[in-house]
């Protein structure tokens, strides 16, 4: 593991470039070789290409912020509890989220993301 950076400060960075929409800073908190998982097991990405690829296309959603709910650490693993606001195509609105990180040697190398049912703005 490295010392220098605990898997919360590594997962903040993370969570920090997301919502700056910061590609390559995101990129920097993930292995190269890293996936990324609907919960349980369903394969969204894999390796930087795959991942660059995903968030630059999520990152053109100008709204696009997560809310950081609540954070839970054991040992190599990070759980968040967030709620993202996107730009769906039926219009602006929330999920919940709930995205398991597991930090080996100062990256992330797996992470599992569990969303609920999107809940669209009020169109009033």
């Amino acid at each position: 593991m490295n010392t220098l950076t605990s898997p919360a400060d590594l997962i903040q960075r993370q969570l920090d470039a997301y919502n700056a929409h910061d590609l390559d800073a995101l990129l920097a908190t993930y292995a190269e070789d890293a996936n990324l998982f609907e919960h349980p097991a369903t394969l969204l990405a894999s390796g930087h290409s795959q991942l660059r690829a995903r968030f630059a296309l999520r990152f053109q959603e100008p709204n696009l912020h997560a809310h950081l709910l609540n954070r839970v650490l054991i040992d190599r693993f990070v759980v968040d509890h967030e709620r993202v606001t996107r730009t769906f195509p039926d219009g602006t609105g929330t999920i919940d989220l709930v995205a398991t990180y597991e930090v080996v040697d100062g990256k992330i190398i797996n992470a599992w993301f569990l969303a609920s049912p999107k809940t669209l703005d009020s169109q009033t």
